[in-house]
């Protein structure tokens, strides 16, 4: 509560709210959004993270763990779904080296997933901000 204080003079678009597709992940971002709602910040929407897992060899995107749950938690709060970001050993690596993903592995499930949604954060951003 403290920090959503001190961030008022800043007049913070809203919260961006990340969950992970597990039961108990998504029961947390429940009260999350309860507590975004009585303080009166504006959700953005939901991004569901580790929804898959990527082949290190071939790309391809593998679900690991049950999935749409923050898809599902989206739809019942009336909140946008931004999109889904599998697990990636690139990503990891080339953050944990201090590398540029973007430029390593742009045909990467997870950097087409990013950029989906930083898209949708975008179109979402009053025009009048700098």
């Amino acid at each position: 509560m403290a920090t959503i204080e001190a961030l008022r003079p800043y007049q913070p678009l809203g919260a961006l709210v990340v969950t992970t597709p597990q039961a108990v992940s998504v029961g947390d971002v429940r009260r999350e959004l309860t507590f975004c709602r009585k303080t009166g910040l504006r959700v953005m929407g939901i991004v569901e993270n580790m929804s898959g897992f990527t082949c290190p060899h071939c790309t391809e995107c593998t679900s690991v763990f049950s999935r749409g749950g923050g898809e599902e938690l989206a739809q019942l709060a009336g909140v946008p779904f931004l999109g889904s970001v599998p697990l990636d050993p690139a990503l990891m690596r080339t953050l944990e080296e201090g590398h540029d993903f973007i430029q390593e592995f742009p045909g990467s499930p997870a950097f087409a997933a990013l950029t989906s949604i930083a898209q949708k954060i975008l179109d979402a951003t009053p025009a009048c901000l700098p």
